[in-house]
């Protein structure tokens, strides 16, 4: 269901990000942002002049290559559109982001990089949903090719369910107590009795 009709209004200001995520035939993950911030009036800035309704205040994309761990192999970051012109000075400390995996303190670890004076705040806040959209990309794909193998007994491993999943309590729905745990990875299921007798142990 969509939001409710709202009051009148006028457009001011709009804010697009597009993430997208690729498989590439190296091995490897491309995982792209790209944001826009687009005025709906014409203003002026003190280095690049006129803006017309609709040119982009900001224009910015970054590319982060990863692997199946989720480990930042390469860093692309191009600044398009920008209000100053020296703003894309500050990319190549993007490729301080090499090395590091996203996972649990990913944030706080791209902030000590790049926080401040180190980076560019839109870019920054972009690698948010571009770590979501390397998740997104990459675990489905991994996690149904590894159920595949164990299906067809290509590997020892154990199943899945078996596995602590990434995604436990990291929402409502993937609550240890849930229904979605229960029926999905049962292994790691807290609710009802007798599991919950188990946890008290």
């Amino acid at each position: 269901m969509p939001l409710s009709e709202p009051a009148a209004r006028e457009p001011i200001h709009t804010r697009e990000v597009t993430c997208r995520g690729f498989r590439r035939a190296d091995g490897l993950w491309d995982i792209e942002g790209h944001l826009t911030d687009v005025k709906a009036y014409e203003f002026t800035t003190e280095q690049r002049g006129q803006i017309l309704p609709g040119d982009p205040v900001h224009g910015m994309w970054i590319r982060l290559t990863v692997d199946d761990s989720l480990t930042v192999r390469a860093v692309e970051a191009v600044t398009e559109k920008s209000p100053y012109r020296t703003c894309g000075a500050v990319l190549p400390n993007f490729q301080r982001l090499v090395g590091l995996k996203i996972a649990t303190g990913w944030t706080r670890a791209v902030k000590e990089r790049l926080g401040g004076v180190q980076g560019c705040t839109h870019l920054v806040e972009l690698l948010g949903p571009v770590a979501t959209t390397a998740f997104q990309t990459i675990y489905p794909i991994l996690a149904r090719e590894q159920a595949a193998k164990a299906k067809s007994g290509e590997t020892g491993e154990a199943m899945l369910s078996t596995k602590r999943p990434v995604l436990l309590n990291t929402c409502h729905i993937f609550d240890s107590n849930g229904e979605v745990v229960r029926k999905n990875w049962p292994d790691h299921y807290t609710g009802g009795t007798e599991k919950a007798a188990e946890a008290a142990d």
